[in-house]
């Protein structure tokens, strides 16, 4: 029993944003508040993209994540 709910892509597209947000903060990119905000809510979609599970999502009773039986036939 799996209690992932994000898809693939959407997991990719977390971790992609997240990483983007922290690049900017901690590099210097962005400056000043908007860049204090972006290194933290980086984390936010990094941390959720690399465990699968969205606690929105959860509460929504939503998912992309496909059901296990057809990534199991994609993956062949």
């Amino acid at each position: 029993m799996s209690y992932m709910n994000e898809g693939t892509v959407d997991r990719v597209v977390r971790i992609a944003l997240g990483i983007l947000l922290l690049v900017l903060g901690f590099g210097g990119i962005v400056e000043g508040t908007l860049g204090t905000v972006f290194k933290f809510l980086g984390f936010v979609p990094l941390l959720t993209g690399l465990a699968g599970w969205c606690p929105i999502y959860a509460i929504g009773r939503l998912s992309t994540r496909t059901s296990a039986k057809k990534e199991m036939v994609n993956a062949r």
